[in-house]
């Protein structure tokens, strides 16, 4: 009895055994495992170090106590911007007529969702502006020229521009400084419109945060005050408000990109008025960022501080923009550190502070925010940021840390191969990858 009872456990040992290795070994099962396990290991790195509480610094000799802004104009040392500034409240000009239809649709574009796919809210995007002019790619195809590696963090418009202008026989631009008035306009003469927005999304790590997003918009609706937008994160036709618009739009310095066929320049240009010369465009993002610092307070006033040094590194004021960047860090510091509240992810999609700091000659502030608010900010997985890489890769360069800004670069093509901004700067140190 006994050696029948021990025979009978050892034989459902050896099952259990051997259907514990078929399983382990089960291509299906260790992937089920594996995602579990890294979902939980970030899980566990974000409640142990939670990132809204990493706060922006800045080296000794360049951190301030910043006063609260009591001037209403430009500093002297901006280049200068028109006294009027730019209208507010949907009151953009333009070279068409002042009445818009008050609803407005435009059909043809195809759908793409961004779901079960890496921050693909750029591809997804841009490849329903490109459809609707009758272009037969799919974001996949867009993915794999400006995010070549899966977990790529964010893509820049810049990079959905050149898309468009190398790839495609169609054209796209990109400004700052949107408002609704001028969105409607180009929807109601026929152009849809991407625009780059902060909305707080739940993350991978099921926590609401704020995030980096396009949304494309192909109509709207001034009787229910909305957008009619295909959103790639929600659905299609989804519904924007164009008050929750602003505030969401207003992180990314109200940027927007037009795509269209090239023998519609003209049209573009004359809807965008002045707003069509890239300098004057900046000069007026400037002065609106000016005007919302002294109308607005708490984050949207840090998003204020933050857009007006944005401009100014495009206008090449890098004292200004270093200044107006210090002022936008310290605010930020002052927000309660709540995830639903701090938008700790800003410097992977908005790098303007690494220009202003270093051609400021800050080269430590650039590699402290490049480090600590950007790169060892990323809990949940890879930290695919070649933008932030790069910038700390100069920054030792310039410091003499020869070295570790090689690693830095090479990390940086690891992320984005034949990234050329790295590339150039290996080249430059003697290294050919």
């Amino acid at each position: 009895m006994f050696k029948s009872r021990k025979s009978i456990l050892i034989v459902m040992a050896c099952l259990i055994l051997v259907a514990g290795s078929l399983l382990v070994f089960n291509t299906r099962v260790q992937e089920w495992v594996g995602w579990h396990a890294s979902q939980f290991y970030s899980w566990l790195k974000v409640q142990v170090n939670p990132p809204e509480k990493v706060e922006f610094s800045a080296s000794s000799d360049s951190t301030q106590e910043l006063p609260q802004p009591a001037v209403t104009t430009l500093p002297s040392s901006t280049p200068a911007v028109q006294e009027t500034g730019q209208p507010q409240g949907g009151d953009a000009p333009t070279s068409g007529s002042n009445s818009l239809p008050a609803f407005m649709e435009l059909e043809g574009a195809t759908y793409f969702s961004q779901h079960n796919r890496w921050n693909y809210c750029g591809p997804a995007n841009l490849a329903m502006a490109l459809s609707y002019w009758g272009w037969e790619g799919t974001h996949d195809d867009i993915a794999h020229v400006v995010k070549p590696y899966q977990k790529d963090k964010a893509v820049m418009p810049y990079e959905l521009v050149d898309y468009v202008q190398t790839q495609t026989e169609l054209n796209a631009l990109t400004r700052v400084g949107g408002d609704l008035r001028l969105l409607k306009t180009f929807i109601a003469n026929g152009f849809p419109v991407i625009v780059e927005k902060g909305p707080y999304f739940r993350d991978i790590s099921y926590r609401v945060t704020w995030m980096g997003h396009y949304q494309l918009l192909t109509g709207y609706d001034d009787a229910r005050s909305i957008f009619i937008a295909q959103d790639s994160y929600i659905h299609a036709n989804y519904e924007q408000d164009y008050a929750e618009l602003v505030d969401q739009w207003r992180s990314f310095n109200y940027t927007y990109i037009v795509v269209y066929p090239s023998t519609k320049r003209n049209d573009v240009l004359n809807i965008l008025g002045e707003n069509g010369d890239e300098g004057q465009n900046y000069r007026l993002a400037a002065q609106k960022a000016v005007d919302e610092i002294y109308t607005l307070e708490g984050i949207h006033q840090f998003f204020a501080w933050y857009n007006y040094g944005t401009n100014l590194v495009y206008l090449r004021d890098y004292s200004g923009a270093a200044d107006a960047y210090d002022q936008a860090l310290t605010l930020y510091n002052q927000l309660p550190e709540d995830n639903t509240i701090r938008p700790y992810r800003i410097l992977w999609y908005e790098t303007g502070p690494y220009y202003a700091y270093y051609f400021m000659a800050r080269y430590q502030d650039v590699i402290d925010l490049a480090t600590n608010n950007s790169i060892d900010m990323v809990r949940d997985d890879e930290p695919a940021l070649e933008e932030s890489y790069y910038w700390r890769g100069r920054a030792r360069v310039a410091i003499g840390a020869q070295e570790e800004a090689i690693d830095d670069f090479m990390t940086c093509l690891t992320y984005h191969p034949d990234f050329t901004p790295c590339v150039e700067e290996l080249n430059a140190l003697g290294i050919f990858p």
